[in-house]
């Protein structure tokens, strides 16, 4: 093992805080308790800050899998703090084929991106065509974060409700992203509510997830439970 991972984990292990581990395996229940040491996101950004100053810091990145959520954790925080669009572009595409999780996939959130945006579209495609559950979620979530506002085009809507999955971190992420881009875009957004665009699952989860949503009016509220389906 090099000095970086036995140094990682030492820092890791050091920061663990075994309630706060109970607490986060409950809220991600598809990976195995015991791979999850315990480490609060606060410090663990920190140390992504520290290590990616490193110049062995590219040893770590290429050491996957690894063993542990929180070096998953580590490592979607080191990426973001890249700020290479290239080079950030192809440390995502080493790296989600390792992502099993809901929480690594969208706390993934490169800070490059940003500005970028015109190149991005081309990646966020090809990301949200892959038939890997967490690289599907990630192309739709900077989909979410980067194209509802200025850069916005009605056509990624069509894009994200052409999509069809049987695994539920997709379709929850598709309903989100409904949920986001109806507080958002809702003249452009509701149709797709209206014609029922989405599976039966996915449709009620954006309404519900719309519906709690502060941006939300009352009165656009109201509607949006008419159009509810029956399941």
């Amino acid at each position: 093992m090099n000095n970086i991972h036995e140094e990682t984990l030492k820092r890791l292990f050091a920061l663990q805080d075994l309630e706060y581990q109970v607490f986060q395996s409950k809220l991600i229940p598809n990976i195995p308790p015991d791979s999850m040491i315990g480490v609060r996101t606060p410090a663990l950004r920190m140390l992504a800050k520290e290590l990616a100053k490193r110049e062995d810091v590219e040893v770590f990145l290429a050491a996957l899998p690894h063993r542990y959520f929180d070096e998953n954790q580590l490592h979607a925080f080191i990426i973001a703090l890249s700020k290479d669009y290239s080079e950030t572009v192809a440390a995502v595409d080493a790296f989600l084929p390792y992502v099993d999780n809901w929480a690594t996939c969208d706390q993934l959130s490169p800070k490059v991106f940003r500005t970028h945006r015109a190149e991005l579209m081309r990646e966020i495609e090809r990301w949200m065509a892959s038939e890997h559950v967490y690289s599907c979620r990630f192309g739709i979530g900077m989909l979410m974060q980067h194209f509802l506002d200025v850069d916005f085009d009605p056509m990624y809507l069509e894009r994200v409700a052409a999509i069809r999955s049987g695994e539920y971190y997709v379709n929850m992420m598709i309903a989100w992203y409904f949920a986001t881009a109806l507080a958002k875009q809702f003249d452009a957004t509701l149709p797709y509510l209206e014609g029922q665009r989405l599976d039966t699952w996915t449709h009620n989860k954006a309404i519900q997830k719309a519906i709690e949503s502060f941006r939300i009016t009352p009165e656009q509220k109201d509607y949006l439970k008419t159009l509810k389906k029956k399941k």
